[in-house]
């Protein structure tokens, strides 16, 4: 456990419970003497990754980017520069299994605005889907067939600017949660740590692993809870960027523990589309502390088999 997850500690406190609802799930808040506008603080942050990042909502900056002409440099906000940044740094480090130019083809097999579709499309065009990012300048531009998808990290990015809030305002102990991504901060008044646990595929017989989050994130990517089937197979929301099309892997579901619940989203998802073979080589070249369910059987990274000792 960090130093600064006992600073200061508060031995006499109680934990209050707040939810609410953002990004078409619901988010939850266990925390040590919260300020009074704790709800408004949080929802105003939760509102702008929404107003950035969704592709749900017409009228936020990324809808606004894919419906502008391709080619064309667009200037972003800060915050979505930000997860720009960290999208394109695991992008580049998984060999482009993470892509955040699949807009179009998350919409094409009904995993986007558009809603579910009940076959999978006859053809998928491999043109150009490149989206491209000038950190210097915070612009980003789009090829002919991109359109910007950052479904696959900017949950994560929520969690931690909502955490970032509460941390400015003075608050040390918490528990954020949004849609099963979350962050630990500091300690229980017990002095125990914030313990969850992790969802376990339907297909895995195995226990779920229960997680110390003090000053830690938490993220899973599950290929069970968004897909759809047509002919008897099942087609899942996790797309393979070098086929155009749903993995077909086997991989059930991946957990990372990350500082940031951002890249522990980022990194859950790359991992995913990787598979077995590759994901626990990544994993380990990385830092990562990850774990992976593939039918019956899990496998684990050198820092999450490290986090057991």
């Amino acid at each position: 456990m960090t130093p600064a997850a006992f600073a200061p500690r508060v031995a006499d406190g109680g934990v209050e419970s707040f939810a609410g609802e953002t990004m078409g799930t619901n988010w939850s808040l266990h925390v040590l003497s919260p300020p009074s506008d704790v709800v408004a603080g949080l929802q105003a942050a939760f509102d702008r990754v929404v107003a950035q990042m969704s592709q749900w909502a017409p009228d936020s900056d990324l809808s606004r980017f894919n419906r502008a002409p391709a080619g064309q440099w667009q200037a972003v906000q800060p915050e979505l520069a930000h997860v720009m940044t960290a999208a394109t740094r695991i992008a580049e480090a998984s060999d482009g299994a993470f892509d955040i130019g699949l807009g179009k083809l998350t919409e094409l097999w009904g995993f986007g605005s558009n809603g579910l579709v009940t076959r999978p499309p006859d053809s998928v065009s491999p043109d150009d889907r490149t989206i491209e990012f000038d950190a210097g300048t915070s612009r980003v531009r789009r090829g002919a067939h991109a359109a910007l998808d950052l479904s696959g990290i900017a949950k994560g990015y929520g969690v931690d600017l909502a955490a970032e809030w509460l941390l400015d305002q003075g608050v040390r102990h918490f528990l954020i949660e949004v849609g099963g991504e979350l962050r630990g901060e500091g300690i229980r008044p017990d002095g125990q740590p914030w313990w969850v646990d992790v969802e376990m595929p339907p297909t895995s017989s195995r226990p779920a692993w229960r997680i110390a989050l003090h000053d830690l994130s938490v993220a899973t990517s599950g290929n069970y809870r968004r897909n759809f089937e047509a002919d008897g197979q099942q087609f899942s929301h996790s797309f393979d960027p070098r086929t155009a099309r749903p993995i077909i892997n086997g991989v059930s579901s991946v957990t990372v523990v990350h500082r940031s619940c951002m890249m522990a989203d980022g990194w859950a998802t790359a991992l995913t589309v990787v598979g077995p073979d590759r994901a626990m080589e990544l994993a380990d070249a990385e830092g990562l502390a990850a774990t992976m369910v593939v039918g019956d059987r899990e496998f684990c990274s050198r820092e999450w088999r490290a986090m057991l000792d």
